[in-house]
């Protein structure tokens, strides 16, 4: 949960310094395209880490085989969207999104998404063994190296224009997330030894970990789709209606850079307790410890109310104060509307 609380900080901070850079129109195209890649990077995972993760954890398993088990089906999946990508840029940038400019950030994603997928099933290992220490170090050094690339090279590329810049912020994803697993790496067993049995594809292990990955990938498509959708019948909807893409794309950058996150805020502590949990109830439910999992089930829910209440409380009882946050962080702009 601190780990998660220190994310969110940054994230926050990396999206004022965003607004502050590129404005409120920029920052409405950036999030204008954001649906778009949280669906390709759910897509390109398949929940092969979340099964992985709970493989490891139930410890009945040769871990590093499973892990190269795992590995090649997570790149073919990979290789197959950066294909399908390539091809469906100029669609949905020019007839989905009516936001022709977008065309080379969609091609970036391409690119982000392998390096995504690797530092997601290194850091679902970690928390396989319960070992949190890892995944906090490597996701606060993912955030930090963001912001620095945004601070130091957003400047440099304003001048050649938004979609650019735009592009930009999508490939720094490339760095953070290198950086985020050369930080797992580190924390590997020094001594650790790799054979060719290890390498050798297990069939049981990808039939498991695919029989736990795939309905957890199709919940998650739900809320993806609808996600991705939501830009696009939005833009679609307004203009019929007379709205100029210019003013579409700044007002949604105020609602779902500005407005959403704010309402959300409480939700990373009940992400971490979920994250931490399952690890914890997978290698309980091979013991047939039920006492343990309903305990930890109680606790998970009690630290859900307890943690999230007093901020969703705040937040209702002091809205001057987080409106005019907002009003001074997009530097003007008018704090009614999103009232």
């Amino acid at each position: 949960m601190i780990g998660a609380f220190i994310t969110k900080i940054l994230g926050m901070v990396i999206k004022m310094i965003m607004a502050r850079l590129i404005g409120s129109s920029g920052l409405g195209f950036y999030m204008l395209i954001l649906p778009t890649f949280m669906l390709l990077i759910h897509l390109s995972q398949l929940g092969l880490p979340l099964a992985l993760s709970k493989l490891v954890a139930e410890e009945s398993k040769d871990n590093k085989n499973l892990f190269f088990s795992i590995f090649p089906i997570l790149i073919l999946i990979n290789l197959i969207l950066m294909i399908v990508i390539f091809f469906t840029a100029p669609f949905l940038s020019k007839y989905l999104l009516h936001k022709e400019e977008a065309y080379i950030s969609i091609l970036a994603m391409s690119m982000v998404i392998p390096f995504t997928s690797i530092s997601s099933i290194c850091r679902s290992y970690f928390f396989g063994k319960q070992k949190f220490v890892p995944h906090i170090l490597s996701i606060i050094t993912e955030d930090i190296v963001r912001l620095l690339l945004i601070i130091v090279v957003t400047p440099k590329i304003l001048p050649y224009g938004l979609s650019y810049t735009i592009c930009f912020f999508v490939l720094s994803n490339v760095l953070s997330e290198l950086a985020s697993t050369i930080i797992l790496l580190l924390f590997l067993p020094k001594k650790i030894k790799i054979t060719k049995k290890d390498l050798y594809p297990n069939k049981i292990y990808i039939k498991e970990s695919l029989t736990i990955g795939l309905p957890n990938t199709t919940t998650r498509l739900i809320g993806s789709i609808a996600f991705f959708l939501e830009p696009i019948l939005l833009t679609n909807h307004l203009l019929r209606n007379g709205y100029s893409i210019s003013y579409i794309t700044e007002e949604y950058g105020i609602l779902s850079g500005y407005v959403m996150p704010l309402i959300l805020l409480p939700s990373f502590f009940t992400l971490a307790i979920s994250q931490a949990l399952l690890p914890i109830l997978s290698k309980a439910y091979v013991r047939k410890e039920k006492k343990v999992i309903q305990q930890r089930m109680n606790l998970a829910i009690f630290l859900s109310f307890a943690l999230s209440i007093p901020i969703t409380l705040s937040l209702v009882l002091s809205p001057s104060f987080f409106l005019k946050t907002i009003y001074h962080t997009t530097k003007g702009i008018s704090y009614i509307r999103v009232l």
